[in-house]
Formats: structure tokens, C-alpha cells, sequence
């Protein structure tokens, strides 16, 4: 007899339309939203997947906004998503790291969403073969495919979808739709579908890892020298032994091992950046939005993330996302300590 649970597949798109299903006023758009949203996380895996062999590697001869020079595969990616979320219908604006403004839908296809995005997160690891990724959020915008660009600068409490999808030695999309649930999905190549894999990812309250570019100790301030060294050299009181270094350069990566295990992951500001160096809109919100709800926290010290109010599409902020006990040693060290951001707001 078949035992029918192992073809059950739950595949994204099945998952997405039970959650509009849960919703009898639901429209579907969002659905249609995030049937573009994979289709440019299957193309850029696409592309990073055979990247060497097709010279997708190096630098297409251009920067971005960020200053940062751009990769050919950054070009390709943001294009890619760009051209699949206007044609669905369902985006009114979108941000993305690559372009300097707010990409404009034109007036016949706009739709009552607007979407941040980085398509290619950690694209300067591409030619060394690590881990990158694509990370975006979903907005409502209130007035709908009437809206204005100043609905866009909100607070990040008011985002409704985010997520992350991570290319590396298969590709995982994580993504959660605000019901404290977040669900982790790994794409199958034979079906060309994402299958969920990690349902219902919970943070651990408390972890052994820490992930941060120590290479920037020099410029810390006193609450991120003072955290930092309490995780590596931990008081007999404690009764903790020290936490494991895990720092990989991909902010996805180490997110999504920050997820699965605990700990903490951090990009704090310091003496070179003092307000961070990870953007507001399309990195900082998205993945302080699942974290939360993963069961976890994500602060810049001494304020939740998703409550920060940015000014401009490109803003910055530092960050430290992580299990809740984590956390709450983190921002006992700020209230303790001297910090940048203290000496910013005086």
C-alpha cells in the first residue's frame, strides 16, 4: 500500500496559497507577489550556480550607490528581479541596493505593494565560492497603486513578508509572513520547486556562537568591546563557557546559521561608520522581521530595529539579531557602557 505522506510535498507555492486560504478576505495578490519574488531566487541560483563557467564572475565596470563596486552577476540579478516584479502586478515601488532611487512601476502595472530587496547580498564572495544571497521585504502600502514614494520611509514593525534565499551547497529560502512562524524552504532541482524542509524555525534563546567582523575591534566602542568580551572570556559567576567565533562575510550565511543554532550576529557601528554599515530597508528590516519571528530579537543597542524610522531609502543602521537571552546581554552592555550611538543622540 502507497504510503501517501512522502508525496505530501509541501512545496512554497502549496505553502502560499494555504496561507491565503487561512484568509477568506485575501485577494491572492500577495500570492501572485511571491510567485515573482521565487522565480528571481531560481534565476539568480541559476546564474550563480554555473557563474564560473559562463564569465559571469568579476566586475561589470560599475559602482553602486553604496559606492561599492558592482559584480556582473549584482547587474544580472537586480534586472532579473526588477523585470519579474513588475510583471506581476503587484508593486507599485521598489528599493533595491543596486539603484540609487526608488524603481517606479509603470502607472498600468502598479499593484498595492511596495518591495525592498538586495538581490545579491555578499556578492564580493561569488569568486571565492561562499555563500550569498538575495534578502527582501513586503510592504502594503496604504494608499495601494495610488501610493506616493513618502509611504515608503515607515517603520520596520510595518512589514508584512520578508525573507532571505541562500545560494551556497543547495539554496534555502526563509521566509515568514508575520504569523510568528518562519518557515525554511530548500530548493529540489529535479521539480525546479522549493520544498519545505525547516518547518516552524525557533531560535534558541541562548547560543555558543558569535559572528562579527573582529577586524574591526580597533573601532568599537565600550558597550561592544565590553559584550564582545564577555562572550570570550565569561565570568566564573556565568557558569558559561566561551562562545565559538562563526563569521563568514555573507550576511545571509551567517543569519541563517544565527537561525538554526543561536547565538548572535552582529554589525555593530563604530569609529568608521557610526551609523552602522547594513542598510535600513532592504538588509537590516527584513531579517530583524524574522528573527522576531523566530522567537528571537534584533536591536542596534539600545532600540529594536524594526522601530527605527529611516530618512532616506539608502540609510544604515548597526545591528545585533539573536536568540532573546543573547540579546538582553547585548543591550545590558549598552545601558552599562559608553556607545556611538549614545554620543550620536546627545
Amino acid at each position: 500500500m502507497t504510503d501517501h505522506h512522502k508525496t505530501n510535498i509541501m512545496t512554497l507555492t502549496r505553502y502560499v496559497l494555504e496561507q491565503q486560504r487561512q484568509h477568506p478576505d485575501a485577494t491572492g495578490d500577495l500570492s501572485i507577489a511571491m510567485n515573482a519574488v521565487q522565480v528571481g531566487c531560481k534565476f539568480v541560483e541559476s546564474c550563480v550556480r554555473k557563474a564560473r563557467l559562463i564569465n559571469l564572475v568579476g566586475l561589470a565596470g560599475n559602482t553602486n550607490v553604496q559606492g561599492e563596486d558592482q559584480k556582473k552577476l549584482d547587474v544580472l540579478s537586480n534586472e532579473m528581479f526588477v523585470n519579474a516584479l513588475i510583471a506581476s502586478g503587484k508593486f507599485s515601488f521598489m528599493v533595491s541596493e543596486e539603484v540609487d532611487d526608488i524603481v517606479v512601476v509603470p502607472e498600468e502595472l502598479r499593484g498595492k505593494y511596495c518591495i525592498t530587496f538586495d538581490p545579491l547580498d555578499g556578492s564580493s564572495n561569488i569568486d571565492a565560492g561562499v555563500n550569498v544571497g538575495t534578502i527582501f521585504g513586503i510592504w502594503r502600502l496604504p494608499s495601494g497603486d495610488k501610493a506616493t514614494v513618502d509611504e515608503i520611509l515607515v517603520p520596520g514593525s510595518e512589514i508584512i513578508a520578508g525573507g532571505y534565499c541562500m545560494y551556497g551547497s543547495s539554496c534555502n529560502l526563509v521566509l515568514t509572513f508575520g504569523n510568528s512562524r518562519v518557515e525554511g524552504f530548500t530548493l529540489d532541482p529535479a521539480l525546479g520547486e522549493f520544498i519545505l524542509t525547516h518547518p516552524n524555525i525557533r531560535i534558541p534563546s541562548r547560543g555558543k556562537i558569535y559572528s562579527v567582523n573582529e577586524g574591526n575591534t580597533l573601532y568599537w566602542d565600550d558597550a561592544t568591546k565590553a559584550y564582545f568580551d564577555s562572550v570570550k572570556f565569561p565570568s566564573a559567576e556565568s557558569g558559561r563557557k566561551p562562545y565559538s567565533a562563526r563569521y563568514i562575510g555573507s550576511m545571509v550565511a551567517d543569519v541563517h546559521r544565527t537561525l538554526l543554532y543561536g547565538g548572535v550576529f552582529a554589525y555593530p557601528s563604530d569609529r568608521k561608520s557610526r551609523s552602522g554599515k547594513l542598510r535600513i530597508l532592504y538588509e537590516s528590516f527584513p531579517m530583524a522581521f524574522i528573527t522576531e519571528q523566530a522567537g528571537g530579537k534584533a536591536t542596534t543597542g539600545s532600540q529594536r530595529v524594526l522601530d527605527i524610522v529611516p530618512k532616506h531609502i539608502h540609510d544604515r543602521c548597526p545591528i545585533f539579531l539573536g536568540g532573546v537571552d543573547d540579546i538582553a546581554d547585548v543591550e545590558a552592555a549598552f545601558a552599562s557602557n559608553n556607545n556611538w550611538l549614545n554620543d550620536t543622540q546627545r
